[in-house]
């Protein structure tokens, strides 16, 4: 798999111009440039933001196809794996990258990390609308401006401006298409428990200990990462706060009916750790176990 540690040898390997400055570079694919990347498996020390149409029919939400005439987004983060399998793009489209080095001592170096779709798959890509379209294209052109001006002391801010601004507006778009794709496809939630439910139905408890959200999002072909933020939405719980959730009513379940000591139930429930088990029953019931199972003999 290649690595690419500076931008040069990134563009250099893809055919790209040389880049204006060493940590940030732009390219605008058009009917004389185009965006591909290959089909290669490829890392990288940089974020990367793409702008592509993608043509209909490619473009793939596990098995549920979205949005395909419009525009869309992908985000990735430094030594992150990408590779793009059997897309076909139209012409118009840019590629933004970042070096993290170019994001030391601003406040977007932080910022950058509290945004989710950067762990995205390529498959969970943003669609934008013909309205979102033009206000990215609109920030993408205020960067190009001030990268190929004359740079001086107050480029770098003035480019990571605009960048965060662009951020900031994806942030807003994914929320708008986690409610379109809810609609579409019904509710993560119903999904995320029936998966679950499986999972103890089949005994997988026993031969794998307790779920984890990376298992449960490769059951629903998501990335753990959009799973979470897609959950977080329908339901203001993350995956993993859902697991809990879910533990707890089967442990409650099994207090009311099953001949079983607190330790036991934890255990059948694959807790190994009682003190654990105890705290987040405590945490999730508002009492303990033990409380709780005395509550019902009395």
């Amino acid at each position: 798999m290649k690595h690419f540690k500076g931008l040069a040898e990134m563009h250099r390997f893809n055919g790209f111009p040389p880049p204006e400055n060493p940590l940030i570079s732009l390219y605008h694919c058009n009917n004389a440039n185009t965006c591909s990347l290959g089909d290669r498996e490829f890392s990288s020390d940089f974020y990367m933001i793409g702008f592509k149409k993608i043509k209909s029919g490619v473009v793939m939400y596990g098995r549920t196809k979205y949005d395909h005439e419009n525009g869309s987004m992908i985000f990735t983060k430094p030594r992150q794996i990408i590779q793009f399998k059997n897309l076909e793009f139209e012409e118009d489209g840019f590629l933004i990258f970042i070096h993290e080095d170019f994001l030391n001592g601003h406040p977007l170096h932080a910022e950058i990390q509290k945004y989710g779709y950067f762990d995205y798959e390529a498959n969970e890509a943003l669609h934008l609308s013909p309205r979102e379209e033009e206000l990215m294209w609109d920030l993408y052109h205020k960067i190009d401006a001030e990268y190929n001006n004359n740079q001086d002391e107050y480029s770098r801010d003035i480019m990571l401006t605009h960048i965060d601004s662009l951020l900031k507006y994806a942030q807003r778009f994914y929320k708008r298409q986690f409610i379109n794709r809810t609609e579409l496809s019904g509710k993560t939630v119903s999904k995320f428990n029936h998966a679950l439910a499986v999972y103890f139905e089949s005994n997988s408890i026993a031969n794998k200990g307790l779920p984890t959200v990376n298992y449960i999002a490769d059951q629903l072909n998501l990335s753990p990462r959009y799973l979470s933020d897609l959950l977080k939405q329908e339901t203001g719980k993350t995956a993993m706060e859902l697991i809990h959730i879910y533990l707890m009513s089967e442990a409650k379940n099994l207090l009311k009916t099953a001949d079983q000591s607190v330790s036991e139930i934890a255990y059948t429930l694959g807790f190994e750790n009682l003190p654990y088990f105890s705290r987040l029953f405590k945490k999730e019931v508002g009492i303990s176990p033990n409380q709780f199972k005395k509550q019902l003999l009395n």
